[in-house]
């Protein structure tokens, strides 16, 4: 937050019902409000925030102006699926929480131009399910997607399990609709691949997190249908044959793998504990597996097939794999999934953890986890490493449990410390802190440890003119 900003205690005399007066019904009850001022993980509540949820972009506007004036904060918010505090006031902050999950329409789907134009409160699993009845893909996929917002997944840069093949979320916009910090409105819904006349400033609300504007609506990039899949659950040697497996397997296909997911068995064990209809691929237990998804736009042919499973038996023959099972039918395939999908959840059930979302180098990954997991275990004995992601991009989401029954509470006090262990050890292997979770304000105040001198002045140069009042999700990111 700059200077000319506040935060208040209380918001200004007469701004509530001026707000509601611009919105043109009552803020969002107290009662009715709790849902929106706590995290999804449990760990973060807003007590002196209100809630509005806006219909349209114009009423953004209108309520954006007013807390301009007022110079009250706002709290962009979609569907409250992040893991970094992002779309949650701090604890006594005056702010005005705008949710934008009334705003779910979708606009137009243009499959010639392979692209479709949706309001920012549309559910992601709601946007594929559209973009599959018009016979396209939207590739965009992670575990929050039965809930998780396109605007939300939009201003963090969502990633998930296809961004080998497709891109993270920014890959996926054509144009951009946002109301900026003053009630301006910006139209950039252009379906346009090509526009070269000048900066490419949809960019600049692509993975900011709410601290330059709300997204609106954006036109998104669609893709051919894939019309044949091929999902396989493999147990790997070790996490060095994962990295030469996923090399492999994107030769033998032609570049056509979609996900490539690294699980060791602890983690595959936590979907198995708590996780109902889950249950174990393999009959023998093994140390690390992968779950790999290829896919094709044609239509099926046994000699795709035939590649997969060629490739799969010569790193069998190699020692790379040691077992593996390729899904007969979508049933199998789903269930494959729904053990990477729900690691989320599982940890949830599983007790306190220390979570990081990192990336590195892909060829850097085996390296990064034993060096970290040495640091770790030196500071904090039998603790325990769960690791585990999007190897196909570099992504782990590497955290850190307690021993078991020790005092989870005092296991938290060493956060900083942890932190601070395994991010160093990033920055060694030229790696990013958040690889697709965000800064939020879980990480806000270790940015400028890792983030480039140069590059955060930048950033707060680019705050600053846009957001001159310092009101736009103040105290986030920086």
């Amino acid at each position: 937050m700059t200077a000319a900003a506040r935060t208040p205690a209380s918001f200004p005399p007469d701004f509530i019902r001026r707000l509601e007066a611009a919105l043109g019904r009552p803020i969002v009850e107290p009662n009715d409000a709790k849902a929106y001022l706590t995290d999804w993980r449990g760990f973060l509540t807003a007590h002196n925030a209100i809630v509005v949820r806006p219909g349209s972009t114009g009423e953004v506007a209108k309520i954006v102006r007013a807390c301009a004036e007022a110079r009250v904060p706002i709290v962009p918010q979609g569907g409250n699926t992040g893991l970094t505090g992002g779309s949650i006031p701090y604890e006594e902050e005056a702010a005005v929480v705008v949710n934008l999950g009334r705003m779910n329409k979708v606009r137009s789907v243009d499959a010639l131009n392979y692209a479709m134009t949706v309001d920012a409160g549309c559910v992601l699993q709601t946007l594929q399910k559209v973009a599959e009845d018009a016979d396209r893909l939207f590739p965009l996929s992670l575990g929050a997607e039965g809930s998780c917002q396109i605007g939300g997944n939009l201003s963090t840069n969502a990633g998930g399990v296809a961004v080998l093949k497709y891109g993270n979320a920014r890959d996926l916009v054509l144009g951009v609709e946002v109301v900026l910090p003053d009630g301006t409105i910006w139209d950039g819904l252009r379906g346009l691949r090509k526009d070269n006349t000048g900066y490419d400033l949809k960019q600049l609300f692509l993975g900011a997190e709410g601290t330059l504007g709300i997204i609106t609506a954006a036109v998104l990039k669609l893709f051919p249908k894939p019309r044949d899949k091929r999902t396989s659950y493999v147990a790997l040697r070790d996490l060095d044959a994962a990295i030469e497996l996923l090399v492999r397997m994107r030769s033998a296909t032609g570049d056509q793998v979609a996900s490539f997911e690294y699980l060791p068995r602890n983690c595959m064990q936590m979907a198995l504990d708590h996780i109902r209809g889950v249950s174990d691929p393999m009959e023998k237990i093994y140390d690390h597996y992968a779950l790999i998804e290829v896919s094709r736009t044609a239509d099926e042919d046994a000699g795709f097939a035939e590649h997969v499973e060629t490739a799969l038996g010569k790193a069998i023959e190699d020692g790379l794999v040691i077992d593996a099972v390729v899904a007969q039918n979508q049933a199998q395939a789903a269930m494959f999934w729904k053990i990477r999908d729900s690691m989320a959840e599982a940890q949830k059930e599983e007790g306190p953890a220390i979570r990081h979302d990192v990336a590195v180098p892909v060829s850097s990954i085996p390296a990064f986890y034993r060096e970290a997991r040495k640091r770790v275990l030196a500071r904090v004995p039998d603790a325990r490493i769960h690791g585990f992601g999007h190897v196909g991009d570099g992504n782990l989401h590497y955290n850190i449990a307690p021993p078991r029954g020790a005092d989870g509470k005092a296991f938290l006090s060493l956060m900083g410390e942890i932190n601070a262990i395994v991010h160093d050890c990033v920055a060694e292997y030229h790696g990013s802190i958040s690889a697709e979770h965000g800064i939020g304000r879980i990480r806000r105040d270790e940015l400028p440890r890792y983030k480039d001198p140069v590059e955060l002045a930048l950033m707060k140069k680019v705050k600053a003119a846009l957001d001159p009042l310092g009101i736009m999700n103040p105290g986030k990111v920086f």
